[in-house]
């Protein structure tokens, strides 16, 4: 084995190690000792190639936003094929869900990240999320462009809209899933279409006047 393949090994096993670490843990329990100690990482292999746990933490955000990105882009020819609007948001909504139900640890890693950064990386998060939100804004683009918009509304803020209501929608689901509401996978397609068909058509009726108080 050459000296490259060896770096490359150990920064393999540095990387398994901390993805379960902040995985599991969360970033504000984790240390670099511990990381080593439960792992059997020397200390000066570790420092020899991360200075500290900003470094490692940003490492496990980067690539677990890059492996969503590939299960987002690989299923993107299935989702053209869907055959309504509903359908293929719908499907768009559950890449994430299926991705997390199948890698619990990216799942803890991109809440950590997105919901509740360590404020001093926020910046850094933003930009490594770059990517994976451009790719997202651009489906969601296409999916604006089928709808007929409020006046006054233009794609952009639509698409916006729908990019902060697929993070509330994860969060409702959440709920659903803690309240005994979401007890199979095909309860959570079938409160996944309702909720979508929520943000998309509302759940109001303006033609019917609210009742007196």
């Amino acid at each position: 084995m050459t000296q490259k393949e060896r770096q490359e090994r150990s920064k393999r096993e540095i990387l398994k190690a901390a993805r379960e670490e902040f995985g599991v843990h969360g970033y504000g329990a984790v240390t670099m000792d511990a990381i080593c100690s439960r792992h059997g990482i020397s200390k000066g292999m570790m420092y020899h190639y991360y200075a500290n746990k900003d470094a490692l933490f940003l490492l496990c955000v980067g690539d677990t936003f890059q492996a969503l990105r590939d299960a987002v882009e690989q299923a993107m020819p299935q989702i053209a094929k869907e055959r309504d609007l509903v359908s293929s948001v719908k499907a768009f909504f559950m890449i994430r869900e299926s991705f997390f139900q199948d890698h619990p640890e990216d799942k803890n890693i991109f809440e950590e990240a997105m919901l509740r950064p360590p404020r001093h990386l926020s910046e850094q998060i933003r930009a490594l999320h770059q990517p994976l939100r451009e790719l997202n804004r651009q489906f969601l683009l296409r999916i604006v462009a089928q709808l007929s918009l409020r006046p006054g509304i233009d794609a952009a803020e639509a698409a916006q809209y729908l990019e902060s209501m697929a993070d509330l929608s994860r969060l409702l689901l959440q709920k659903y899933a803690a309240d005994g509401l979401i007890p199979d996978a095909h309860n959570l397609l079938k409160r996944t279409g309702e909720l979508i068909d929520w943000i998309l058509f509302g759940v109001a009726r303006q033609d019917v006047a609210a009742p007196e108080p």
